[in-house]
């Protein structure tokens, strides 16, 4: 969970306002300067529209870790919640990286404060600690491996049928992975509030007005709608299946984000997002912290090079091991 002193810093910066009169066209000035700067923008596929259309490259969790790793600039501007720069810090411990807004975090991410985890992992010293990219810093240095959703699965079933271990945060996932790999993890009790959100009712009466349409669904969801799902996959593989599958309708039971890009790849495709229980204004599921990072937010950022974030060496080096072994692995 974000300190309250970085939160108070994240206030500060986060509503700097631009004088009206000035006009500013944020893309355009965006653009000069990263140029000025040296500067590389990453966005993950949750991010509002306008801020992926001038990112240098857009991705999953995974794509954006991968990328972080091989970026030739001086500063990384990581348009994503805290966990994600966090990682590219991590990654490049030598460059800038700046985020947006610091009060961008992740429930996931949250829901493992890393006290409680340390103890947790010390009461069973003969598991290995797989830990979903999906946390802090500090609880990825407690963590053998790291994975994302796109990764899991492979990772898990690399490991020795009788090596026990234990999956954290995502129960969801964690679930999914024990299904599909019929291994016997011990899980950590976190969950993503977005895809939890979905409403399996409303799921349901959405799918008979839509009977061709196919639901495909990210393994953050809970179960029984995984169960109604034609195709589980990482945000990266629900983007490719569309792009590759025949159909022409589908519901998508992620963040509603990813609908952007999908439909800048399949124009001619019917893409619905599956329904929130909440009573919103899409009628889908959107996380809020990803959508805390704005157009004038990510200008400010660069402008001022301003919140950077930072990782203690101690706790990077130790994560960074657990970040290695993902990629290895992968």
């Amino acid at each position: 969970m974000l300190t309250e002193a970085i939160k108070a810093t994240a206030d500060q910066l986060g509503y700097i306002s631009v004088p009206e009169k000035e006009n500013i066209n944020f893309a355009e000035e965006i653009v000069k300067l990263k140029k000025e700067k040296n500067a590389v923008l990453l966005a993950h596929y949750y991010q509002e529209p306008a801020i992926q259309d001038i990112a240098d490259f857009v991705g999953d969790s995974l794509a954006l870790s991968q990328k972080a790793a091989q970026v030739d600039a001086d500063i990384i501007l990581f348009a994503g919640v805290h966990f994600m720069a966090e990682t590219a810090k991590i990654i490049n411990p030598k460059k800038k990286v700046i985020l947006p807004d610091f009060n961008a975090g992740c429930s996931l991410a949250e829901a493992a404060p890393a006290k409680e985890f340390k103890e947790f992992v010390e009461a069973h010293p003969d598991h290995t600690v797989i830990t979903y990219i999906n946390s802090s810093a500090e609880v990825k240095a407690y963590t053998d491996i790291t994975v994302t959703s796109s990764n899991a699965l492979k990772i898990v079933n690399s490991l020795p049928k009788e090596e026990k271990i234990i999956f954290a945060p995502d129960r969801n996932l964690g679930r999914y992975i024990m299904k599909e790999t019929g291994r016997d993890m011990l899980l950590w009790d976190g969950a993503c509030v977005v895809h939890e959100a979905f409403s399996m009712n409303k799921l349901l009466e959405l799918h008979k007005e839509y009977p061709q349409a196919q639901i495909i669904a990210h393994p953050e969801s809970e179960m029984h709608l995984l169960q109604t799902a034609s195709f589980v996959g990482s945000t990266a593989a629900l983007l490719k299946h569309v792009k590759e599958d025949k159909s022409d309708q589908y519901i998508v039971a992620t963040e509603a984000g990813i609908l952007h890009k999908m439909k800048q790849a399949v124009p001619g495709k019917t893409l619905i997002p599956a329904p929130s229980k909440e009573d919103n204004t899409c009628a889908c599921s959107e996380c809020a912290f990803m959508k805390m990072n704005t157009m004038q937010k990510v200008y400010n950022c660069l402008k001022y090079e301003y919140p950077e974030v930072q990782v203690t060496e101690e706790i990077r080096i130790k994560a960074a091991k657990a970040i290695q072994k993902m990629f290895d692995l992968s």
